[in-house]
């Protein structure tokens, strides 16, 4: 059995929370490793913290302008080297179909570091980020690796709702954010791709803390049986609505932009159901997407819904985003507006999807000064390429 084959067979019959233990021990023993660190991205994705420690006891280390923040946030292997003759340490994106996890660390004798060396270990590191999605319905090590503070309740029951922060799939790339990461409220989204769709929900959450959470968590869940059932866009809104509205007599609602995009022709429906925002650069040039806006969901008992329609472009990006970004007030009182938006987008034209969130977000920290936000923020970024 070669040395590849021996690790990744070591990996898939581990015990879950003992996969950094495997993966350390084997490549020691198999590629002559000095030492194997993984590191966790946390909720906020502005750092990377070790799994072999408990939450907050060991140095987490900055994504940005660090060796291992540059190969997460390149989604490339980076070799660090040292003097002369001295070992060489390898950083390596432990991602999962373009969900960006974390990095393996892996230092390793100069000698040992050639070009074959580093693809397989590159290999292995995605490896390891499937066993680590499969380890998580067993074991919170993971998930408490993710955390350079606690989460409020809402949080956590926001993030479990999530598909995940970035997806890659040759028609499309997707990355997406929410602030504040440890205290989040009811802003979402969700996403799922079949062999000839994409569906995707953005949504703007009403109220505070559990609630708001609850209000989101019945909503997305909503959307989704709809979905898994088969049944159209407009039934899925129509559902949804059905039960907020059964729930909370419209005492509540929640504002939705709802997608299904085609994969071979990027045609697309659009339902926009209350206040998130869409985007678009094409071509070089930054522009909101004017659309009907319909009621949210569960604000009247059986409100009617219908889907709009457009084509997605090969080389289109699409920014989605809710109220907690476009509505930002700066200490003088001025809005973050449609204009600062698009100029977000101009400027982040040629940073990947997975990125853009942060760096908008970073953008709109600073208008917002040094004040506490006061609500939610969502940002989504889609790339489309579709089908040839």
């Amino acid at each position: 059995m070669d040395r590849f084959m021996a690790v990744e067979r070591a990996l898939r019959t581990s015990a879950p929370h003992a996969l950094l233990d495997t993966v350390r021990n084997a490549l020691i023993g198999r590629y002559t490793a000095c030492s194997v660190d993984l590191l966790m991205a946390d909720y906020a994705m502005t750092i990377l913290q070790p799994v072999d420690a408990l939450p907050r006891t060991a140095a987490p280390v900055a994504i940005n302008g660090s060796p291992a923040g540059r190969a997460f946030g390149a989604q490339e292997p980076y070799i660090e080297t040292g003097a002369d003759g001295d070992p060489v340490t390898l950083h390596l994106p432990v991602s999962v179909r373009g969900d960006r996890t974390g990095i393996l660390s892996v230092r390793l004798p100069a000698e040992a570091c050639d070009a074959g060396t580093v693809r397989e270990l590159g290999e292995l590191a995605e490896v390891l980020a499937h066993e680590i999605v499969v380890a998580e319905r067993d074991t919170d090590l993971y998930l408490q690796a993710r955390r350079a503070d606690r989460l409020t309740l809402a949080a956590e029951m926001q993030w479990e709702l999530l598909p995940g922060r970035s997806c890659s799939r040759p028609e499309y790339d997707i990355g997406a954010q929410l602030e504040p990461a440890y205290a989040i409220h009811g802003d979402n989204f969700d996403w799922s791709a079949s062999g000839d769709d994409l569906t995707l929900t953005v949504t703007n959450g009403m109220g505070e803390g559990i609630e708001a959470a609850l209000l989101t968590n019945l909503a997305i869940n909503a959307l989704r049986n709809a979905r898994r059932a088969g049944l159209s866009l407009v039934d899925q809104a129509c559902l949804a609505d059905q039960a907020v509205y059964g729930h909370y007599q419209g005492s509540v609602h929640l504002s939705v932009l709802l997608l299904r995009f085609d994969l071979a022709t990027g045609e697309t429906e659009v339902i926009d159901a209350g206040s998130p925002k869409m985007y678009r650069v094409r071509g070089g040039k930054a522009e909101p997407i004017e659309l009907d806006a319909q009621l949210p969901l569960g604000m009247a008992e059986d409100t009617p819904y219908s889907a709009e329609r457009f084509r997605a472009e090969p080389g289109d990006r699409l920014l989605f985003v809710s109220d907690g970004v476009y509505d930002v007030a700066s200490p003088t009182g001025e809005r973050y507006s449609e204009r600062a938006l698009t100029r977000a987008m101009t400027s982040t034209r040629l940073l990947p999807p997975s990125q853009v969130p942060r760096a908008v977000l970073h953008e709109l920290s600073w208008h917002r000064g040094p004040a506490a936000a006061d609500d939610d923020a969502m940002i989504l970024c889609l790339d489309w390429r579709g089908r040839p």
